[in-house]
């Protein structure tokens, strides 16, 4: 670059500490949010980006750089677009704990790929149990089911296995019991937990809710982590304004 624009290497360097990202220009309207986090620090040094989408114009509408994910920079988030004009009708979201509460105002969409995934790191990919099979096969009709049948075929599955869903299992070092399939009732028990949220893409189909945060993971948060590896030299205050750039050419588009 310094011989590119004819300058020395120092001014090149000061041109691009300098540099600053342009602002986000708002639009204030109805939008359906897609929320997530991630992190692309080095473990000493965490750092990570919420962001919020809106799925029908699918612009990236507003950021913040974390070095933790926490509810209360969802609830910030929010706040600022609504103090802008935004009319929130629906929020798509992983299901961390505590956003449940958090936007109890708005109807909630729980990730099925999130979902998948919690019930899957409970069971294995691969289930040996015949319950965590049977479990599975339910879990695989999710987006082509309705809440209805999908809560009447949990019921259905929680009958057939609750003699073995109760069984417990004496720990004699803690004196404690415990269920034997501890893992197999959690996974259970994380379908029963989100199941109110599992299916508003359809309790609302008007609003044409996404069930999922895959145009986030994937079309955002990809491009960003690569941008991070290819420039994985830069100082933590560069990678941020980088990152914000980032940002703001991804809404242009």
């Amino acid at each position: 670059m310094a011989s590119e624009y004819k300058r020395s290497i120092s001014w090149v360097q000061k041109q691009i500490y300098e540099y600053e990202p342009d602002y986000k220009i708002h639009n204030p309207r109805a939008v359906n949010l897609v929320c997530d986090a991630t992190f692309y620090g080095k473990r000493k040094d965490k750092l990570g980006t919420l962001v919020f989408k809106d799925s029908i114009t699918k612009e990236i509408l507003t950021w913040k750089h974390i070095q933790s994910e926490t509810i209360k920079d969802y609830k910030y988030l929010l706040s600022e677009l609504i103090n802008l004009g935004y009319t929130i009708n629906s929020i798509t979201i992983d299901g961390k704990r505590g956003l449940y509460k958090a936007f109890e105002d708005y109807p909630i969409q729980m990730c099925h790929f999130h979902q998948k995934k919690i019930v899957q790191r409970y069971i294995t990919k691969h289930p040996k149990l015949q319950a965590s099979k049977d479990l599975q096969k339910i879990l695989l009709r999710l987006t082509s089911t309705n809440e209805t049948i999908f809560s009447k075929n949990l019921d259905i599955w929680c009958e057939i296995h609750k003699g073995f869903l109760a069984e417990k299992t004496f720990n004699e070092a803690t004196g404690k019991e415990s269920f034997t399939h501890a893992k197999l009732v959690s996974a259970y028990r994380s379908l029963r937990t989100n199941l109110p949220y599992l299916f508003s893409f359809k309790n609302y189909k008007h609003l044409a809710i996404h069930n999922t945060t895959n145009s986030l993971d994937g079309g955002v948060f990809s491009p960003m982590k690569m941008l991070i590896k290819i420039h994985r030299g830069l100082s933590k205050s560069l990678k941020l304004k980088m990152m914000d750039d980032y940002l703001v050419i991804d809404k242009k588009k």
